[in-house]
């Protein structure tokens, strides 16, 4: 049944409450940053050097990813959820007070106004995977798509409505209206989610910081399909930055137009986003996902030249909204992806790197496209943008995405070792040993499972990791790997490990005749 619902309805999470509650508050929340970043660019539009300072305020806004946003995925999978987003929220919301005061008392230089963009940027990146790791919680598994969908309708969604209104009242009741509204979206925010307190949770076990932040790393530096995911991300998003960034120039230079006309422009990317939702169930079921990605890279790089070549708004409008639906057929399908790859012990941390590169992506665009606008000009900044979108589905032959739907994700709990010792001394190291007979004809067979054993044992918890061949029995093989406490090799065993985990180990240990042996060792006391 979930299924079915799953491929026939992107709307099937939305009939669950707590979802749907609480994708009504982020909207809310999604709609008023929008007006704030209308707002914010206005303010810039017809100063000096406004192409940069324009695009700088993107930049500003999602710079905070690439500082903050792994802090942000080990707060959230470490915290009680709930109180961390409504501590951040209420944080949020004074800022927004601070910046709709000094706007109207018009106390607010362009520094001042990138810093507090910057400060609200901050926020909202801790506030991102505390909300996204819920998403798995809150609807079964075969739903988890639309959901992800579902949240770039919410983002896009939020494009076509908020720049609209900001733009009515930018030009009716000013800038500092629309700051003041966007502070009065995160107070709603917060109150919304304080009201579910079920939401949150703190993990029976709960990390710290420090080895958690480690931890987070490790994963994403030895998970390749993680790997990969950010690596399209990235491909995509910073030549697709150039229309975000530089929109405001078209709709001024090119076309002609207002703050309203400006919103007008967001709001047909919005729709065609919207409008994409409903048909990407269908596309999916087509098309794999590196064809989705070649076919959305493809339509975008044409959409960027074709609005740099318009002079029409009518025309402009059109082309816009076929690149708002690859810009949510791509984003929705990586964040899918990796919602239903990541475990739930990392799931936080892990969509924390995605939104780093997510947002990070987009500041490094915007940055450079500002730059190539302000001195090569407006078209030829949108034609090398296209060129190197093109250039990055190209790339789709040497780097494709690698296929997750086999991969048994859910938690297998391991049995613990039972030690005669006491391993309470705190952060000592542990080394784990396991010692393999492998005959001759099965030696690559078993090569090649050890190398997907050792990304397994990297991910979960070791810190080091060798394999050595015994120089008298070359037919024996000795795996060591260190874990940082005794603690941490106990999350191994009891949090960490998915049913592919588990069948790595089964493939290496299943070519080993006898059955493979493990012993662990404590760090031992030396007196000088």
């Amino acid at each position: 049944m979930a299924d079915s619902i799953s491929a026939s309805s992107p709307w099937a999470p939305l009939r669950i409450g707590l979802f749907r509650t609480l994708w009504i508050a982020v909207l809310v929340s999604n709609v008023g940053t929008w007006m704030q970043t209308v707002g914010a660019q206005w303010l810039l539009i017809h100063g000096p050097h406004a192409a940069v300072l324009v695009s700088l305020v993107q930049t500003a806004d999602t710079l905070p990813a690439v500082l903050f946003a792994l802090v942000g995925g080990v707060l959230a999978d470490i915290f009680d959820r709930v109180k961390l987003l409504v501590a951040v929220l209420i944080g949020m919301t004074a800022a927004g007070g601070a910046l709709t005061a000094l706007t109207a008392a018009h106390r607010m230089p362009p520094a001042l106004l990138l810093t507090f963009t910057f400060v609200l940027g901050t926020g909202a990146i801790l506030v991102a995977p505390a909300y996204q790791s819920l998403v798995p919680d809150m609807v079964p598994r075969p739903l988890v798509p639309s959901a992800s969908a579902l949240s770039s309708i919410n983002i896009n969604l939020a494009r076509a409505v908020g720049p609209a209104i900001a733009g009515l009242l930018v030009a009716r009741i000013g800038v500092a209206a629309v700051f003041g509204l966007n502070a009065a979206t995160f107070l709603f925010y917060a109150i919304v989610v304080a009201r579910h307190p079920q939401l949150g949770g703190t993990p029976q076990s709960p990390e710290r910081f420090i080895p958690g932040l480690r931890a987070g790393g490790r994963y994403v530096r030895h998970a390749p399909v993680v790997q990969r995911i950010l690596l399209r991300t990235a491909l995509f998003l910073v030549p697709g930055s150039a229309l975000w960034a530089l929109l405001p120039l078209i709709a001024t230079r090119r076309l002609g137009l207002g703050s309203d006309g400006y919103g007008l422009l967001l709001g047909a990317l919005g729709v065609g986003a919207i409008g994409g939702a409903f048909i990407l169930p269908q596309v999916r079921a087509r098309l794999s996902a590196n064809a989705l990605v070649a076919v959305a890279s493809l339509t975008y790089a044409a959409a960027l030249v074709a609005v740099a070549a318009s002079r029409s708004l009518a025309l402009t409008v059109l082309v816009l909204l076929p690149a708002g639906v690859t810009w949510i057929a791509f984003l929705s399908n990586v964040n899918a992806a990796l919602q239903l790859f990541l475990p739930r012990w990392v799931r936080a941390r892990g969509l924390s790197v995605y939104q780093m590169v997510l947002f990070g992506a987009q500041a490094a665009g915007a940055a450079i496209w500002g730059v190539v606008a302000g001195t090569a000009g407006l078209v030829p900044a949108f034609v090398i943008a296209a060129a190197v979108m093109a250039a990055g589905a190209a790339t789709l032959w040497f780097w494709p995405f690698q296929q997750i739907a086999d991969m048994d994700r859910s938690l297998v709990r391991w049995p613990e070792p039972q030690l005669v010792i006491s391993a309470d001394r705190g952060g000592e190291l542990v080394l784990v040993r396991t010692t393999y007979t492998i005959a001759a004809d099965k030696e690559q067979q078993f090569l090649q499972a050890m190398a997907s054993l050792r990304q397994s044992r990297l991910r979960t918890g070791a810190t080091d990791w060798a394999l050595y061949r015994d120089g008298q029995n070359p037919r024996v093989f000795i795996e060591l790997f260190s874990v940082a406490s005794w603690e941490e090799h106990l999350r191994q065993h009891r949090e960490r490990q998915t049913g592919t985990d588990l069948q790595y180990h089964d493939d290496a240990a299943a070519l080993s005749d006898p059955r493979p042996q493990t012993g662990h060792y404590l760090a031992a006391e030396v007196h000088d």
